[in-house]
């Protein structure tokens, strides 16, 4: 494993504790030599991870649609930085360079990246570990979520293991290390 993609806020939160989290895995997947895919913002949580990871020693690659953002968002002190057409293309190729997955607190964006790469795994298109970092239990309405969604009859109760929540940057990447995917079983009920 080379490099993680780790999807994050583009704001800060209003928890002093999310910043916090974020630099500390910034700080951590370079120090375990990590390189980190990212969306290329200097701002929010997104912005913290990658200066954590820089002033730490590590390789951090942006990549950003053109066009899209306002130029003062793009982090302008990235190891590289890509650009892509639109956010089809960012997300195809954070992918491609990625080995694995990191979701922190973040709004919409960060919960359609991470559903996207989990609806990939379940679907058998990558087996690379996906994680979230649940800093003060922001995930565990996610949780709850997909375990209801399995109840309902939606889900497979194997797909309950295609994402690992941890609370702590140390653990989770831990986690991501060993992973072992699940065996998946038929995602259709009526086949």
């Amino acid at each position: 494993m080379r490099r993680i993609c780790v999807f994050a806020g583009s704001n800060v939160g209003t928890s002093p504790e999310y910043e916090r989290k974020a630099i500390q895995l910034g700080e951590l997947l370079a120090s375990r030599g990590f390189e980190i895919v990212y969306g290329g913002s200097k701002i929010g949580l997104m912005g913290r991870v990658a200066d954590a990871a820089l002033a730490a020693g590590g390789k951090v690659i942006g990549v950003m649609p053109r066009n899209l953002f306002k130029g003062e968002m793009v982090h302008s002190g990235l190891t590289e930085l890509r650009e892509v057409g639109n956010m089809h293309e960012r997300k195809a190729l954070m992918s491609e360079l990625a080995d694995a997955y990191i979701a922190l607190p973040g709004g919409l964006g960060t919960f359609e990246e991470l559903f996207e790469v989990v609806s990939w795994s379940q679907l058998g298109i990558h087996k690379k570990p996906v994680g979230v970092l649940n800093v003060l239990g922001f995930y565990q309405p996610i949780a709850e979520m997909l375990k209801h969604a399995v109840g309902a009859g939606f889900m497979q109760q194997t797909n309950l293991g295609l994402i690992l929540f941890e609370e702590e940057p140390g653990l989770l990447l831990d986690e991501i290390v060993s992973y072992v995917p699940p065996v998946q079983t038929n995602k259709w009920n009526e086949l």
